[in-house]
């Protein structure tokens, strides 16, 4: 669940992105897992489903680090995009297996939000396209 003000718009990196709509400090927390919020997919499910909604949820989900389930964000923190020096520290893990973003460095109001898909997604190559 995204913790910080935020609006969706068009991206320089890539199609839509998330900004910031407030100023975010240094390691403040942007975004944690929040069971009920947000959704673990086990990946026989996502495989059983029609091909129109297992390419929506391929597309907006990551593969968590353990390979054995999907998470998919319930809002629009679906629409970070990849950073090779992101803004956003990447998703790291605590000691519940919940992933959890934390402000890199300061981030102006404005600034589009980044991670490094390379520290979280197990299926990122470089490129999804």
């Amino acid at each position: 669940m995204l913790l910080v003000k935020t609006l969706l718009k068009v991206s320089a990196i890539h199609g839509f992105g998330l900004i910031a709509d407030e100023d975010i400090a240094e390691g403040q927390e942007i975004w944690r897992f929040t069971p009920g919020f947000d959704l673990h997919l086990e990946i026989e499910e996502v495989d059983a489903l029609p091909e129109v909604a297992r390419s929506q949820i391929l597309h907006y989900a990551y593969l968590h680090p353990s390979g054995k389930s999907y998470v998919l964000c319930a809002d629009d923190a679906r629409f970070f995009n990849h950073s090779l020096t992101p803004n956003c520290l990447d998703f790291a893990f605590d000691s519940s297996d919940e992933a959890y973003t934390l402000a890199a460095r300061s981030i102006a109001k404005g600034e589009e939000l980044t991670v490094d898909y390379n520290k979280f997604e197990a299926r990122f190559t470089g490129s999804f396209d």
